[in-house]
């Protein structure tokens, strides 16, 4: 990640999935990317059952969620985006904080599991998990590792209310890698690691841009 914090999105869209990608990629990336604190998108794209689309803004921080040219871009959408945020189905957003990662770069190829830690055994967790990410990025085929807490909600905007409300945020464990058979079996290895269920999703590399 290239900030302290990440924006992260799960969702579907209703109808032609082509006609999201276009707006994604011709509107909404460069407006999200000329918004202070946003340092760079990534669109990922669903290998399985999950939620078709994952995107992830590296920022500075997580007071971005709370800035005003951010706020004031949300709640003055384009009549593109107008038209386009009904069609969110299943949305679940949220920005969190970094709290280890290890690695160069994105790989091609997304592991992501989404789990929610029992109350008093975060600290634990953190520490357990943390420890596993720079030993993950040693193995041949994976490049970054990234454990992510979420941080409160986002405010509710214009956009946001013509999708409906969001889904919180869970606590996400995000992998990375150029070969897909390093990622095989490693969901029930993190689970394992986490002591928890959670939900776990392969995703390929989409679109990505940068500020500037």
């Amino acid at each position: 990640m290239l900030g302290e914090a990440v924006m992260v999105l799960f969702y579907d869209i209703e109808g032609d999935d082509a006609d999201h990608d276009d707006w994604h990629s011709h509107e909404h990336f460069a407006e999200r990317l000329a918004v202070p604190g946003f340092l760079r998108a990534v669109r990922w794209v669903a290998l399985d059952d999950g939620p078709r689309n994952l995107v992830t803004y590296d920022v500075t921080g997580t007071d971005v969620a709370t800035s005003q040219p951010y706020l004031d871009r949300l709640n003055d959408p384009t009549p593109w985006t107008g038209a386009m945020m009904p069609r969110f189905r299943g949305m679940v957003r949220g920005f969190a904080e970094v709290l280890a990662g290890a690695g160069i770069g994105l790989g091609g190829e997304a592991l992501v599991l989404r789990f929610t830690p029992e109350a008093g055994t975060e600290a634990a967790l953190a520490a357990r998990l943390g420890a596993l990410v720079p030993k993950l990025v040693a193995r041949r085929g994976l490049v970054t590792a990234h454990l992510l807490r979420p941080a409160p909600p986002p405010p509710m905007t214009r956009e946001q209310a013509l999708r409906g409300r969001d889904q919180a945020m869970p606590w996400l464990m995000l992998v990375t890698g150029y070969a897909a058979e390093a990622l095989e079996g490693l969901a029930g290895e993190l689970r394992a690691a986490a002591g928890v269920a959670g939900t776990a999703g392969r995703y390929r590399l989409h679109h990505m841009a940068a500020a500037g």
